[in-house]
């Protein structure tokens, strides 16, 4: 399976070995020697009848198997009778369309093997695998050096991406106060939408925190006993990632207020000068209606001077109110 199977190696004692033949001879050998060797196998996106041959030499529950295939998991940890089934979420953020993007990530450990199973394009497998190869040391504790290897990886990543929101949004906070703001642009409809994005980060990130907890103690099947301190260390930059994501999710939710108020403001200030308008407006209309009435006997009607009088008295009134609007700022 050529195009399924991404790599796949023995490695002995922390160094790896030359490329098996085959994955079943592979883990046939791996198991003649626990505690020094161990396959990884690396598996893209397979079908079920491709997967279904990997699982069958490997031994894999069925349960695990079907959620590795339907690739739909949150990030969550479970434990068989002869591996252990990891789900991680990685992401990508996309500084251009500011889209977050997850995959996932399947991670089996088992007695002496690591599958892992990848969908989507974004994952750190392959630089994970480069880095550990640099470090035998890290390999000799076997696959739970991997499981951690892949975790910390990914992890990391969020702090990263975490790091890039809050530049946008930092933009983005300054765009919406700021004078120059162009008013026909949706800004409530692009803070919605970074909020979004905000969410699927969540989704990656809140999960997995109770898998890294469980994996931080004692008796977890298939985990070497001195790797707690190491995820622990993973736990706290997941920590950190998920106080990251709820401090993102408040100031957008500060920002569409603030923007919400600048709204009410703004509307409240037309409705001012609207209504200023209108009244000066209606001065000279009231005046005008009055003497338009075409009655014959109405005071002033005789008045010599009474027309340029009554427009001496609008010029005066509208100037009055206009002054008045403009003092109190609703002009």
């Amino acid at each position: 399976m050529p195009g399924v199977i991404v790599d796949c190696a023995i490695y002995r004692d922390g160094r790896r070995a030359e490329r098996p033949e085959d994955f079943p001879s592979a883990l046939r050998e791996a198991r003649r020697r626990p505690g020094h060797a161990f396959l990884w196998l690396g598996v893209h996106e397979p079908t079920p009848a491709e997967f279904e041959r990997i699982s069958g030499e490997f031994g894999l529950h069925p349960l695990a198997v079907e959620d590795a295939l339907k690739a739909h998991q949150r990030p969550k940890l479970e434990v068989y009778d002869d591996s252990l089934f990891m789900v991680l979420k990685p992401i990508a953020y996309d500084d251009d369309t500011a889209t977050v993007t997850a995959t996932e990530l399947m991670v089996f450990v088992g007695d002496a093997f690591v599958v892992t199973v990848r969908h989507g394009e974004t994952g750190p497998l392959a630089a994970v695998r480069r880095r550990l190869e640099h470090q035998p040391g890290t390999l000799r504790h076997g696959p739970t050096s991997v499981l951690y290897a892949v975790s910390d990886a990914v992890v990391d990543h969020y702090i990263e991406v975490a790091g890039e929101l809050q530049a946008d949004l930092e933009d983005l906070e300054a765009e919406v106060f700021s004078p120059d703001r162009s008013e026909s642009r949706n800004t409530a409809a692009e803070i919605y939408a970074f909020k979004r994005q905000v969410m699927e980060f969540r989704r990656a990130t809140g999960p997995l925190t109770e898998p890294l907890s469980r994996l931080q103690e004692n008796g977890v099947p298939f985990v070497h006993d001195g790797s707690r301190p190491f995820f622990r260390d993973v736990g706290d930059h997941l920590a950190r990632a998920n106080d990251s994501v709820d401090g993102l999710d408040r100031l957008l939710s500060d920002i569409l207020s603030a923007h919400l108020a600048q709204m009410g403001v703004r509307q409240n200030d037309d409705m001012r000068k609207i209504s200023a308008w209108a009244a000066l407006a209606a001065v000279p209309t009231l005046i005008a209606g009055i003497y338009g009435m075409n009655f014959r006997h109405m005071p002033e009607l005789g008045l010599r001077f009474g027309y340029a009088g009554v427009l001496l008295a609008m010029v005066v009134i509208e100037f009055s109110l206009y002054r008045l609007f403009k003092r109190r700022g609703w002009l």
